[in-house]
């Protein structure tokens, strides 16, 4: 008996979904792969920003062009939380892990968020335009 040729190719299809699947982090997951790296984020495949992920949970945040924000970081209903030093209001993201690094799915406000992708992940200091951070 001969299979159909339209569920093989369903069938490779879901094969091929699960191995570039995508894993969400909790808290444990997201600090043993950032701790200690700098990770550089785009948006719509245009730079955007980059982070450092400090020991303690503490980070350091630059828009591209911009200075350093401090802040920290912490899980909330399964959501990774940031808050900032100079922006203390609360701001929180689903990552997934996948083949290509990070993806991260921003959770507030309304309609569709923000996604980042990480394109490049390095164990370099961010190097910040604020002086007083001195990184």
């Amino acid at each position: 008996m001969r299979l159909p040729f339209l569920p093989l190719i369903a069938l490779a299809s879901l094969v091929a979904f699960s191995v570039t699947a995508e894993e969400r982090m909790d808290a444990e997951s997201f600090e043993r792969y950032t701790t200690g790296q700098t990770l550089r984020f785009s948006a719509e495949g245009v730079p955007y920003g980059m982070e450092q992920y400090l020991p303690g949970r503490r980070v350091l945040w630059a828009f591209l062009g911009d200075q350093c924000q401090e802040g920290i970081w912490y899980e909330r209903d399964e959501l990774i939380c940031f808050v900032y030093d100079d922006n203390p209001v609360e701001q929180c993201w689903s990552f997934y892990r996948g083949e290509n690094g990070l993806r991260a799915v921003f959770e507030g406000g309304d309609g569709p968020g923000t996604e980042l992708y990480e394109v490049e992940r390095s164990s370099d200091p961010l190097s910040c335009s604020a002086p007083e951070v001195g990184v």
